[in-house]
């Protein structure tokens, strides 16, 4: 289990969930990034559409999110390439509740699974 030390959060043309996980020296962070631009996928190809998802420790793969499992203490995520377990419990309650309403909107044609615990 990976430890969140923040999270971000983006509600505008581009929705974004964003995990900084404990990484290396103190204080140093990977980021995992969950990303849907909903207003412009009309313009992709349907094979192209749905969340985007990086991993800084593998940026160099094209991922995608296959589904995620979102607890107020554990999230679970699972993408083409790689699944993550993440230890959420420190994160404010503010954060973890804008995250759930950007998700809910990710997942506006049931692109992906999604399930709160």
């Amino acid at each position: 289990m990976e430890y969140v030390e923040f999270m971000t959060n983006e509600d505008g043309d581009d929705l974004i969930v964003s995990f900084a996980l404990s990484w290396g020296d103190p204080g140093e962070v990977r980021s995992l990034i969950l990303q849907r631009t909903p207003k412009y996928e009309f313009l992709i190809d349907e094979s192209e559409r749905g969340v985007h998802f990086s991993d800084e420790a593998y940026w160099e793969e094209e991922d995608w999110l296959l589904s995620i499992e979102f607890g107020r203490e554990v999230v679970r995520l699972e993408t083409q390439f790689h699944d993550y377990v993440l230890n959420v419990s420190e994160i404010e309650r503010r954060e973890w509740k804008q995250a759930k309403r950007v998700l809910k909107k990710m997942n506006f044609d049931r692109a992906f699974t999604l399930r709160f615990t």
